[in-house]
């Protein structure tokens, strides 16, 4: 017996032997652990790219009637990402849902702790490294940053967010951090002034033709979203590869 990051119990059996994610970095997690366990995913979970299950559409609109029919013993989700009313219909038809939602990169390994041990009855070697990879601190210069998360409308990371905490911890500092909303539409004439823009090219697909144009005087550096809001086997080299991107400035 354990629980999510939203307090529910789960009483689950052992061992778990079915289980369908409709967030694609708990799928990577779960695949690099025990991929034989993943019975389906959605359309959008990438990671591992040579991943053979069944797929289930998307994280906003998941087929509920093909993971029901999977008879998973466990559907793992997201707070942020996916719908409480898909969660709930799973829910309805006898289908346990694990939910995460963390806000820090702390939270993040703290789940996936958690939640693999309960799944699996093992920390996996990566996760292992993530925790070593992010306990060392930063003590270089910092950076102010917006960090735009979309375009037509622009919006941007705001308060409490995984990915504003990831920044953070590499010297990073989220200008809209104290914004009463987590993902504000924004007004680029109307922003506190920040030192740099920082792209991730999901979940909007921002590009070095697609983006740094609109910031024109202001560094732009284009990175990864994936290695910088998936929590997973990518936070082993999340803090290297960040690092790298945003040391070089996107033409702008």
């Amino acid at each position: 017996m354990t629980t999510d990051d939203q307090g529910t119990v789960h009483r689950l059996p052992s061992p778990v032997g079915r289980v369908v994610s409709i967030v694609p970095s708990l799928t990577e997690s779960i695949a690099e652990t025990d991929r034989a366990l993943l019975v389906g995913a959605t359309d959008w979970c990438t990671h591992p790219r040579d991943l053979e299950v069944t797929r289930v559409r998307g994280t906003k609109n998941p087929d509920i009637g093909t993971i029901v029919a999977l008879n998973p013993d466990l559907v793992v989700a997201n707070a942020e990402e996916n719908r409480e009313p898909d969660l709930e219909a799973l829910r309805s038809a006898g289908i346990p849902v694990w939910v995460t939602a963390p806000t820090s990169v702390r939270e993040s390994l703290d789940s996936l702790t958690r939640l693999l041990t309960a799944v699996t009855s093992v920390v996996p070697d990566w996760l292992t490294a993530a925790w070593v990879v992010w306990e060392e601190p930063y003590d270089g210069p910092r950076r102010t940053a917006l960090v735009p998360i979309w375009r037509r409308p622009w919006m941007a990371l705001g308060r409490d967010t995984f990915a504003g905490d990831l920044l953070a911890r590499l010297g990073i500092d989220n200008v809209l951090a104290d914004d009463a909303e987590r993902y504000p539409r924004i007004d680029l004439g109307g922003l506190p002034p920040y030192d740099v823009v920082v792209l991730p090219d999901e979940p909007y697909a921002f590009a070095a033709d697609d983006g740094p144009e609109a910031f024109p005087g202001v560094p732009a550096y284009c990175v990864s979203g994936r290695h910088l809001t998936w929590y997973g086997p990518s936070l082993v080299e999340a803090r290297e590869v960040l690092t790298r991107q945003l040391g070089h400035r996107s033409s702008g």
